[in-house]
């Protein structure tokens, strides 16, 4: 790392691990922040998927204008491109330097910033390609007779909205008892 590139604020690290069995690594995640001049290193052993991650909160809550953050694996960061992307760019808004170890990506290059753009790229593809994908399946499952789509909630109640209109009910009650919203009751009941 170049001294032209280096921040002035503090560098702060972030390490995680999935479960307490990989301490180690751990440790190995730790000792690299170390290496990387982190003055500060929050770390957490949490599954990224299940639950919140409360020290990487604490980390992007600290970081201040000038500062520098550190993870070793985009995957210990993030759960998503997408995540990373949003993280990434959150902080760059901040003044917050972002630097991942294994893939050498430093926002304050123009490498780090193309080989961002890319991961947005591939990202923002794999989301259309998915959605295509779904968009088939949904249109051959139709053209089966399989597809439903999504059940009709308040409109499959309007026959007992307006029996209990009809039985002088209130329309709080009659929220309440066919358990559907007020913008629902309303809908119906003009329709009548």
């Amino acid at each position: 790392m170049s001294n032209e590139n280096a921040s002035s604020g503090a560098v702060i690290g972030y390490a995680r691990t999935s479960t307490a069995d990989q301490h180690a690594g751990l440790d190995d995640q730790i000792a690299e922040l170390n290496a990387a001049g982190c003055t500060r290193i929050f770390s957490e052993q949490v599954s990224s998927v299940d639950a919140a991650r409360p020290q990487l909160q604490a980390a992007l809550q600290f970081l201040r204008d000038g500062d520098e953050f550190v993870c070793t694996k985009p995957d210990r960061l993030a759960r998503s491109t997408t995540e990373l992307l949003r993280i990434v760019e959150e902080l760059t808004q901040r003044g917050v330097r972002v630097r991942l170890l294994s893939m050498n990506i430093d926002t304050n290059s123009a490498t780090g910033k193309l080989l961002l753009t890319l991961m947005g790229a591939v990202a923002s593809f794999e989301r259309e390609i998915m959605l295509e994908r779904q968009r088939a399946g949904i249109a051959k499952a139709k053209a089966e007779g399989k597809f439903k789509g999504r059940a009709p909630t308040a409109r499959a109640k309007t026959a007992e909205v307006h029996r209990l209109v009809a039985a002088g009910c209130k329309p709080a009650e009659i929220m309440k008892l066919t358990n559907i919203s007020r913008a629902s009751y309303y809908r119906i009941a003009k329709a009548v």
